[in-house]
């Protein structure tokens, strides 16, 4: 494969070694054809030039992610990039389409987690770092898009990771195409039951190899079907080729299935049940020592197994055939034969094999005679007659060895049609993604090794555990040796199935070269294309194939593997595939597309049979165990007389030949999976070992194919970033980069090259031929350079020279100099002495003086003060005694009228209550008499018949006479009022007057204010009053007790008697209302006495006397306002009126139009006020004036509740947003200032209550001063503490979720504007080098993009919105700080898994984007930023090293104390070995940082969070309610006014106050 390149003295190039495949060196010596080569290892080769390949000297020293970016795609290239990348744990690796997966051996989780599976959701293929997320969601992406079916092909050796790969691959499929938790229901989705299969096959089709703890010894293909939506709707799993022979023979160190252990380590009542032992005392699991696998229970494996069934679909009847069929296998084992009694007869040895055959034949619930007859003889049917032949020991053992096998086989090919059934298929798919799991190409040197299907390993590990022996070709596992001494019949299936997937994959290869070839529309029509045809139709044709001679050989009964082997030689002599080894006469060899490779055809024949003894097929199938049966199926008449051959190979071909047809209608996509070595340990990378596995696995083949054509393919850009020094003039006056490079190549005479649409397309060598002439011109120019440096240095000693020369002139100068002003100075130093002496004693003189003149006049000026304050004392303190002396007497006065007015009043009452006590017992007497009487008044019912008809006048005059009484009553109650109203005006008149004298006269005089005439005719209403209420209380009882006696007198006027106890408890009803009434009168009374006994015109006691106590409450639970209760008369106000319906009705109705008004209003943008949102505001006056916060039940706040959520609909305006930011915010403050809850633990403290008693009263109103009550009025105005009921509570924690919500939607709202924006700002614009040296400045100097400055133009947009819309402002500084938090994630994570971005120049470009978002945060201030800047402290600190120059001289500690003290391990780890740079040539850090860096990773590989690298955005709520009641103050809202258009509605003045 070596091209033919002009290598000079100073190459670098590839070497071949025995040891380690490859080595790099240096070319030291070319002698003709041979060139010496200095390796980098020490030694020193000579070998011809032909056989060594060019280095590239500029390849990145961590690799690249895509291989085909390679400058050199050939063998040593793609090794040396896997071994670089594994070296940092970058484990995946394209080549084109294709994933490499090298297994690391260690745990990896952070690589898998759903935060992973998000990155790569949507993303392009190759725009994020390599991963078997990448394959998965291209194959779904393309079968979403473009309606075709995808198919991914996993490959590998034994161990190299390829289960856990398809489990991946599995994970993110379901992940993208599962169901919702809310679309499913209690069953388990599809997805769910194909992920909970893989337990149980693995239980059933795995086991421990000698490379391999879980081998998969079977092939296997998932078909997961989607529905139109891209939804998992069906599935079906399809397995090719199970190892039986290894149920009855199994080599040291390997086991049998896992299932034969679970089943040994079962809970005790299932082993007691089977009559099962411990694994060491079966004959088919003892073959071998070991039994047990580290770090595995295999009674906890049993249970998983038993729960991964259930949920597949398996009963638990189903599971106890299958377990019983298990256990009857292991028992068959154990069965021994020795000679019969009869010639080649056998039977049981001993009594062991007894118990065993009777057990097993418990098992499977047939007879045990006809089980034992099963295994030692054979019933051959002639036309004729039956004959009964015994077999030997031998032929006995390899009868029950036969039964084993095909039993098991059953039991699998049953489990797998269950599982199939179970999670059933989608009849109406269109779609499906097929992931092909199955055997690998297989060639060994021991010609007795047996290999068969090896997929996944169960290595104790969560990544890559799985794998086989030898390399895959694509799509396919490989298998594992067995040291089984049989045949390579196995070996032969496997390595033609991966013929014909190597020609699959040949062709996809080959298929993507040409499209890529076309898309850049170039000429690709001479390209040869390899192909193994040939093979093929060597083992596959029909006829004259060597499974079509199998097939035949097999036929006939006398035929041997001896004359199958003459027939081959034959048939096949002169093929150029197939050979016949020298030294053995029935053993052949066919040339593979991997290499050669040697069978035996010592058991072809008998492994190529496919047919079950008639015996065991007949014994079991009349099993009474209903499963055991169903595994063995009555053969129909026709099938059983019909003699058609059926052969393994022929059945083998036939799946084949399905497989290939589901895999050509799909499009493929690869995986590879690579065992960096043989112990299964971590950062081990053995060269010739994964050489050897990409031979076999056909990835040198693609790169065969791929070198056919134009191996090198390179950008436009970087071509000419490369090659552009060797025509510099091409490069001038020229900005298009396709005419430099057609240019540039006519100028270096290439030819055979093509230029595509954006790229170059080089052949092979081509490549190196360029390198050699860069080297070329690079040497030259290195000449040059050290010509200029050595003329630089010496003119630079020269200059040095000289100025040191002029330096000491100038000190000798200069001392001279300093000498003669040293001498000037000290004489003007003492001239400066003199002077400041003289101006020192003058002025101590003068302040001595002025000092003493002070002291003199303070003294006088005290004296006088002192004179003057103890007059003042004098005359306040005699002031103060006569005001206290004039106090004492009024009150001495006061309190005499006092008790004398209480006393008089007590006297009274006692006479009031002796006259009630003495009528209530005259009435209990009279009923008493009345029940006496009860008897005789029955007997006289006639006689008193005539007189209902008197009673009914009587109770009509007693309506008419209340009636009147009730007239009375009003108008004499009117006449009070007017009499207290014409009172009070006098009362305020003669308060006007004492005022006005109070302000003539300073001193107070003693005034009489005892009016005895208004004391008089108050007492007299009283009296008139009093027995009004008496004689109609006595009216009352005399016509209850009319009631009653006609009640018990006639029963047939029983209705009429009801209707009359209504009325009576109408009249009971008036009564009480009436001495409510005369309470309310005598309440009145009183308080105008004390009126009119302490009326005085002394200002506080008036102002005190004028202001209501209390506010009265009306009956329908409003309350009157001060206004309305100073207008109205004082004795009505504690009247309770009684409402009609219609006046109800009509309160209730205005109440509404009320509320529709409000919501009206508010629903508008009515801006705002002082800097407050008008809503809100008005909002929160109108509930607290509706006392809605104090209501047990009320709409208003459901209503509000409503308008808000119609009114932020439109999530995209985020203008109209930060309005219902503002007014929501807002009005929850006010609300978290004025409701308390009843009975809270938190609630405020009441405030005492003020004192009733005047005196009291007196002494608040001279301690309060009028000048502190105005101030604390206004504020206690707005903002006022309610009791809060159950609905206002809820509407607050209802208000509180929407400002939640409205935040979350501007929050996101800038998120999305911002997402498109950084995925173009995390990398710099791509310039060429030859342009950026022609500007002479790099990208890091540049300004930011115009990506940056839109960045910068949408938070100036949204600061700016919030601002005009009032938002408060640690709403505004919490949205930032989140928006920084969320531009720190999106960065920080595009850096850690883009490879491209974490470049020195790119690092510049970010670096000048983020001090244009410092400067932003300096200008928004931090009132509105906050700790924004703080928010990106990972990208600062990723970007800060990246701009670094010198990284290989910083230590760890200096990176992790100071550089980058935020970031974790991982996270440094991740940006230095993705670190490059092409611009500046600036190195990453020192190999002892890199080692240092992976042992702490490995210590904490046992953390799952310590390892993740990519950081998580946070979408919570970050503020509170108390962080927004802080951030306001009530008095804020003192001069905000409420809306106009509720200010012209009557029902609405109270927003005027």
């Amino acid at each position: 494969m070596a091209a033919s390149v002009s290598l000079g003295v100073g190459s670098l190039v590839w070497v071949e070694d025995t040891e380690l495949a490859w080595l790099d060196g240096e070319v030291v010596e070319v002698n003709g054809d041979t060139i010496k080569v200095a390796c980098t290892t020490g030694k020193t080769v000579v070998v011809k030039a032909s056989g060594v390949y060019p280095k590239d000297a500029e390849a990145p020293p961590c690799g690249v992610d895509d291989m085909t970016k390679l400058a050199y795609l050939h063998e040593p290239g793609v090794l040396q990039n896997l071994k670089s990348r594994y070296d940092m744990n970058e484990i995946y690796t394209y080549t084109g389409s294709i994933l490499i997966a090298v297994n690391p051996f260690t745990r990896l989780p952070h690589l898998y987690d759903n935060h992973m599976m998000a990155q790569y959701k949507g993303a392009a293929f190759g725009e994020l770092s390599p991963h078997p997320f990448a394959v998965a969601d291209a194959a779904y992406r393309l079968m979403l898009n473009e309606k075709i079916s995808q198919s991914i092909l996993v490959s590998g050796e034994s161990g190299a990771g390829k289960t856990e790969s398809t489990k991946l691959l599995m994970r993110y499929l379901a992940y993208m195409g599962g169901r919702s938790a809310a679309e499913g229901s209690s069953q388990r989705t599809v997805e769910q039951q194909v992920l909970e299969s893989n337990p149980v096959l693995e239980a059933f089709g795995n086991a421990k190899t000698v490379r391999n703890n879980n081998s998969s010894r079977f092939g296997k293909f998932v078909e997961i079907q989607f529905d139109q939506r891209g939804r998992i709707s069906g599935a079906a799993i399809r397995t090719y080729l199970l190892e039986r022979s290894r149920v009855c023979q199994v080599s040291d160190p390997e086991r049998n299935y896992h299932c034969f252990y679970m089943i040994c380590a079962a809970p005790a009542e299932d082993v007691q049940k089977f009559k099962l032992g411990n694994a060491r005392t079966f004959h088919y699991l003892n073959q071998s020592n070991c039994y047990e696998l580290e770090g595995v229970d295999e009674s906890k494996e049993y249970i998983a197994t038993r729960k991964a069934m259930d949920i597949v679909g398996i009963s638990s009847d189903e599971q106890e055939g299958i377990f019983r069929v298990v256990a009857a296998i292991l028992h068959l084992g154990n069965i021994e034969f020795k000679k019969g009694k009869e010639t080649d007869s056998s039977e049981p040895k001993d009594e062991k094999s007894r118990f065993h055959l009777k057990t097993a034949a418990e098992l499977f619930m047939c007879d045990e005679k006809a089980l034992e007859d099963s295994l030692c003889k054979r019933i051959i049917v002639t036309r004729d007659e039956t004959i009964t032949k015994c077999l030997d020991p031998e032929s006995a053992a390899v009868s029950r060895d036969a039964l084993a096998k095909i039993v098991y086989s059953r039991l699998f090919d049953w489990l797998v049609d269950k599982i199939n059934s179970s999670i059933g298929q989608d009849p109406d798919s269109k779609c499906l993604i097929g992931v092909l799991d199955i055997y690998g190409f297989e060639s060994f040197k021991t010609n007795r090794l047996l290999t068969a299907s090896s997929f996944g390993a169960g290595l104790a590990t969560s990544w890559l555990g799985n794998s086989v022996h030898s390399s895959c070709p694509p799509g396919l596992n490989c298998l594992e040796s067995e040291m089984v001494e049989v045949t390579l019949f196995e070996q032969f299936c496997i390595n033609l199935t991966n013929e014909k997937l190597q020609q699959h994959f040949n062709q996809h290869v080959f298929k993507m070269e040409q499209e890529e070839y076309t898309k850049e529309e170039i000429d690709w029509s001479y390209i040869d294309f390899v192909d193994n045809k040939d093979v093929l139709e060597l083992i596959e044709k029909k006829p004259g194939g060597i499974i079509a001679l199998l097939d035949e050989a097999c036929m006939f009964p006398r035929s041997t593997h001896e004359t199958f082997a003459q027939k081959l030689y034959q048939t096949f002599k002169n093929h150029k595939r197939f050979s016949k080894p020298k030294l053995s006469r029935t053993d052949f060899t066919i040339c593979h597309y991997a290499g050669d490779v040697t069978y035996q055809t010592d058991l072809f024949l008998d492994k190529n049979k496919d047919y079950v003894v008639a015996e065991h097929q007949a014994l079991l199938s009349a099993s009474k165990c209903s499963f055991v049966a169903g595994l063995f199926p009555l053969l129909s008449e026709d099938s059983s007389k019909q003699s058609k051959f059926s052969s393994i190979g022929a059945r083998f071909k036939q799946q084949l030949q399905a497989l290939l047809e589901t895999l050509s209608v799909t499009e493929p996509h690869y995986i590879r999976c690579v065992k960096p070595n043989n112990l299964l340990k971590p950062a081990i990378f053995e060269n010739k070992n994964v050489l050897q596995q990409l031979r076999c696995g056909g990835v040198m083949e693609a790169i065969r194919i791929s070198c056919a054509g134009y191996p090198t393919k390179k950008p436009f850009d970087e071509f000419v970033d490369r090659f552009g020094i060797l025509a510099p003039e091409v490069l001038d006056g020229s900005s298009d980069e396709v005419a430099a490079c057609k240019r540039l190549l006519e100028k270096v005479g290439l030819k055979g090259y093509q230029i595509g649409k954006t790229k170059v397309f080089l052949r092979a060598g081509q490549m190196a031929d360029l390198d050699a002439r860069r080297s070329e011109v690079l040497g030259r120019s290195a000449s040059i350079i050290q010509r200029k440096v050595r003329s630089y240095l010496s003119r630079r000693s020269f200059i040095s020279l000289r100025l040191s020369a002029i330096q000491l002139q100038a000190a000798c100068r200069g001392q001279l100099v300093r000498k003669i002003y040293e001498s000037m100075r000290r004489e003007a130093a003492a001239l400066r002495i003199q002077k400041d002496l003289r101006m020192f004693l003058a002025r101590k003189a003068y302040k001595e003086l002025c000092s003493s003149a002070l002291c003199i006049q303070r003294g006088m000026r005290g004296l006088a003060a002192r004179n003057e304050l103890r007059f003042r004392r004098q005359t306040r303190a005699a002031i103060i005694l006569q005001s206290q002396c004039r106090k004492y007497l009024a009150r001495l006065h006061y309190m005499r009228l006092k008790k004398a007015a209480i006393t008089t009043q007590c006297a009274w009452r006692g006479k009031v209550a002796r006259m009630e006590l003495r009528k209530l017992k005259m009435a209990a007497k009279e009923t008493g008499a009345l029940q006496a009487a009860k008897n005789k008044l029955e007997k006289q019912v006639e006689e008193l018949t005539w007189r209902l008809q008197l009673e009914k006048r009587m109770r009509a005059d007693v309506e008419e006479a209340k009636t009147q009484e009730n007239a009375k009553l009003q108008s004499a109650l009117q006449e009070m009022q007017l009499e207290f109203k014409e009172t009070k005006e006098l009362l305020m008149k003669e308060r006007g007057a004492a005022k006005r004298a109070a302000e003539q006269i300073p001193v107070i005089q003693e005034v009489s204010v005892i009016d005895h005439a208004m004391v008089d005719k108050l007492a007299a209403e009283n009296e008139k009053l009093k027995s009004l209420v008496s004689s109609l209380e006595k009216r009352i009882d005399e016509t209850q007790k009319k009631y009653e006696e006609t009640n018990k007198l006639s029963e047939e006027r029983l209705k009429q008697a009801l209707e009359a106890d209504q009325k009576i408890v109408q009249l009971k009803t008036a009564m009480h209302r009436l001495e409510e009434k005369f309470s309310d009168v005598e309440s009145e009374n009183q308080i105008l006495r004390q009126q009119g006994l302490l009326k005085t015109p002394v200002k506080r006691i008036a102002d005190i006397l004028s202001t209501p106590e209390k506010t009265p409450v009306l009956e329908n639970g409003h309350h009157l306002s001060e206004e309305n209760g100073a207008n109205e008369p004082m004795g009505a106000m504690p009247i309770k009126e009684v409402e009609t319906e219609s006046e109800r009705k009509m309160k209730k109705s205005q109440q509404y139009d009320d509320i529709d008004a409000l919501i009206k209003c508010v629903s508008k943008d009515i801006g705002f006020s002082q800097g407050k949102p008008v809503a809100a505001f008005t909002i929160y006056k109108c509930l607290l004036q509706w006392k809605s916060f104090e209501a047990e039940r009320t709409s208003v706040f459901d209503r509000l509740i409503q308008m808000i959520g119609s009114a932020i609909e439109n999530q995209d305006n985020n203008d109209h947003m930060a309005y219902w930011l503002s007014n929501t915010s807002t009005l929850l403050f006010l609300l978290q200032k004025s409701l308390t809850g009843t009975g809270a633990a938190g609630a405020p403290p009441r405030r005492k209550p003020p004192p009733t008693s005047l005196f009291g009263r007196m002494t608040m109103g001279f301690r309060s001063s009028p000048s502190s009550a105005q101030l604390a009025a206004p504020h206690l105005e707005v903002v006022r503490q309610v009791e809060a009921k159950y609905p206002a509570l809820l509407f607050k924690q209802q208000l509180t979720a929407y400002v939640e919500k409205i935040y979350g939607i501007v929050r996101d709202n800038l998120k999305k504007e911002l997402a498109p924006l950084l995925s173009l700002c995390i990398q710099a614009p791509r310039t060429s080098k030859g342009t950026a040296l022609r500007s002479g400045r790099s990208f890091g100097k540049d300004s930011p993009s115009s990506h940056w400055q839109s960045i910068i133009e949408c938070l100036n947009t949204l600061l700016c919105t919030l601002k005009e819309n009032f938002v408060p402002p640690v709403l505004v500084e919490k949205i930032f700080t989140q928006t920084f938090s969320y531009i720190n994630v999106q960065l920080f994570n595009s850096l850690l898994l883009r490879r491209e971005c974490c470049t020195f120049s790119n690092g510049e470009y970010v670096k000048s984007g983020l001090a244009e978002l410092e400067l932003w945060c300096a200008q928004a201030k931090e009132e509105y930023a906050g700790s924004s800047w703080d928010e990106l402290k990972h990208i600062r600190q990723a970007v800060g090293f990246l701009v670094i120059h010198q990284k290989y001289r910083i230590s760890y500690d200096e990176i992790t104390n100071d550089l980058c003290p935020i970031l974790s391990v991982q996270q440094l780890y991740r940006i230095c070995t993705l670190y490059w740079d092409s611009n500046y040539n600036t190195r990453s850090v020192s190999p002892d940082v890199i080692s240092s860096m992976r042992v702490l990773m490995t210590e904490d590989s046992n953390n799952a969070v310590s390892s993740s690298f990519l950081l998580d955005e946070n979408s919570s709520i970050p503020f509170s309610v108390d962080d927004l009641s802080n951030s306001l103050q009530e008095k804020d809202f003192t001069d905000v006014k409420a809306a106009d258009e509720l200010l012209e509605n009557s029902a609405f003045h109270f927003l005027q106050e």
